[in-house]
């Protein structure tokens, strides 16, 4: 008897899928072969996006970090396998990044009015914060992966902002790939993954954004291929108190708002979860430190510099080798 094969589907006419998440948005933009069950995988979309949210979100008075930073000094916490895993991600890059990174710092984002405690800074707050001197990220929680729990050797108040929406592109990344997806663009505010490529087989198309407040420009764009980019920069998220400008990272070093000549970060990455760490760590560190570390680490930076009246592109790898970095292809590999 022969056996019978049946050609491969063809992908279909482009699809984007999105809902709202962690006070924003996620999209999906999708090449997807008539067998994809759209409404199946957007249920499934919304569902990895809330339940990283319900994980992680420092606004949720019932998340599993609110329980953690509730739980007593040396006391085992029992925590999902999702949250364990941004946790150890965390640790490792605030010991990489000397501290730029720091998963520490949520008495001093709630301090400085960007937290779930206050809209606005409030000097009492800043200076109890100060005085409490967040511990070092990675010294003070000891990780039991295999037991599933943490444990605090030290008070610290956790916050993973500059992390968990980039794990949850990952997680969005995952369920395409389960649906047998394999051309897609998942994204969530800054932070972007490329599953394969278009279905043409040009990489997917992404703007790499001009960081200037109250208006959205282009700078140029990357192309992406198996592979994911984050942005971090003081343009978007700020306050503005008597005249200052108050980006919303926290620079652990100062006990203060990020203040130096940074506009914005972008930074590539196989995981969307590192990309946002990276990014954000290199913001908090700045142009002098960061190059130096993204150096040792090997890694695919552009940073944006404000100098007088104009922006100042630096770049390192696949940035630092363009001669055009109005069109960037990056592959993963």
């Amino acid at each position: 008897m022969r056996k019978m094969f049946s050609e491969p589907a063809m992908p279909g006419k482009r699809t984007t899928l999105h809902g709202s998440t962690m006070g924003t948005r996620w999209s999906v933009s999708l090449d997807a072969h008539s067998t994809v069950d759209l409404p199946s995988l957007r249920e499934d979309l919304a569902a990895a996006v809330a339940q990283v949210d319900q994980q992680m979100s420092p606004w949720k008075p019932d998340s599993d970090l609110v329980r953690l930073n509730r739980a007593a000094v040396g006391e085992w916490v029992d925590l999902p396998a999702e949250l364990l895993e941004v946790l150890d991600c965390a640790l490792d890059i605030n010991r990489l990044s000397e501290g730029a990174f720091d998963p520490c710092v949520g008495a001093l984002v709630d301090a400085w009015g960007f937290g779930a405690v206050r809209d606005a800074p409030d000097a009492q707050a800043i200076r109890l914060a100060r005085q409490a001197r967040p511990p070092v990220a990675h010294e003070c929680l000891e990780l039991d992966r295999p037991a599933g729990r943490v444990r605090k050797h030290a008070r610290a108040q956790f916050d993973l902002c500059g992390i968990a929406k980039g794990y949850a592109v990952d997680r969005m990344a995952c369920v395409l790939k389960q649906h047998d997806v394999r051309h897609a663009l998942a994204a969530l505010d800054g932070e972007l993954r490329a599953v394969g490529a278009q279905a043409s087989g040009k990489p997917w198309a992404v703007a790499l954004e001009r960081p200037e407040a109250g208006r959205r420009a282009v700078h140029g764009v990357i192309e992406l291929e198996d592979l994911a980019v984050a942005t971090s920069g003081d343009y978007r998220r700020y306050l503005e108190v008597e005249g200052a400008h108050l980006a919303h990272t926290m620079d652990p070093r100062r006990w203060a708002p990020v203040h130096n000549a940074v506009a914005s970060v972008t930074v590539l990455a196989r995981t969307c979860m590192q990309a946002d760490a990276w990014a954000t760590a290199l913001l908090v560190a700045g142009a002098d430190q960061g190059l130096v570390v993204a150096q040792r680490m090997r890694m695919d930076v552009l940073y944006l510099l404000r100098r007088a009246e104009h922006l100042v592109d630096v770049g390192l790898g696949r940035f630092g080798t363009s001669a055009d970095r109005s069109s960037l292809v990056c592959h993963g590999g």
